[in-house]
């Protein structure tokens, strides 16, 4: 199917956190028009089944696929880790997941190839980051643990209070004692916590979110020659719930006010 250079991308997230890869989009790739959906009604993702993800991930890309954007990019880690070879199947536009960037990024920056990933139950659970690290360095040390708590804490604001501080230290207790120089943020939630993280990992700990999938989607763009070539670019967007939620939490994650975004009904 082809797509003009002008036609918009489609950024899927389970909610709210795929807004931290649209403000690496804007920042990086400002001509970009955007059109981002939430599913504000079926959040969290991260305690679904794969089928049960798959199927929400299929009904989420259909409505983007019908706004006419030119390529997909899965900003949830979530489906990213358990429905991204099946969206890239199914639809015939570019798809960019968060998991490969930040695994390439990851293993470029770490220097005694000791990483560690924290993420979601699922995510951790289904292995995709061990696979995708292990896939480009069959010698890598990879150490998990599933945070999740991490999301409530962030889409209560709490980021910065003990209550926060102390489920990080709880959390990543381990990790800071396995020697790992690199950790991976394996949800799009976590980079709002990254002071806290960083405090509870050290200074010798260098962390990796899911914004080098910016990055990639810049290159599958220009690869494809649908990289738009002038004019400044807009973002739409789209939820399944809890609209006023959605606004008001919303900028800050994006870094920006969220001015408004429509509901659909299903």
């Amino acid at each position: 199917m082809a797509k003009g250079t002008t036609a918009p991308v489609g950024v899927f997230d389970s909610g709210i956190g795929g807004l931290t890869v649209v403000h690496a989009i804007r920042r990086l790739l400002p001509r970009e028009n955007l059109v981002y959906l939430g599913d504000t009604a079926r959040t969290p993702y991260g305690t679904k089944s794969p089928d049960t993800v798959r199927r929400y991930a299929f009904e989420s890309c259909d409505f983007l696929m019908e706004k006419g954007v030119k390529a997909l990019v899965i900003a949830c880690n979530t489906v990213s880790a358990v429905a991204l070879e099946a969206v890239a199947r199914k639809y015939p536009v570019p798809v960019v997941g968060v998991i490969e960037p930040s695994v390439a990024e990851a293993l470029r920056l770490s220097g005694s190839k000791r990483i560690g990933v924290i993420a979601t139950a699922a995510t951790i659970k289904s292995g995709a980051y061990t696979r995708a690290l292990r896939k480009r360095e069959p010698k890598v040390e990879v150490y998990t643990r599933a945070c999740p708590l991490f999301v409530p804490l962030v889409e209560e604001g709490w980021v910065d209070n003990d209550v926060a501080r102390r489920t990080a230290e709880i959390y990543l207790a381990s990790l800071r004692q396995s020697g790992i120089d690199t950790l991976l943020l394996g949800c799009t939630h976590y980079p709002l916590l990254r002071d806290l993280i960083a405090a509870a990992m050290g200074e010798a700990v260098t962390l990796v979110d899911s914004s080098p999938t910016a990055r990639a989607l810049g290159e599958v763009l220009r690869r494809h020659g649908l990289a738009r070539r002038a004019g400044g670019g807009e973002t739409g967007f789209f939820v399944t719930d809890a609209t006023e939620r959605f606004i008001q939490v919303g900028g800050r994650f994006l870094g920006a006010e969220v001015d408004s975004a429509v509901r659909l009904e299903r």
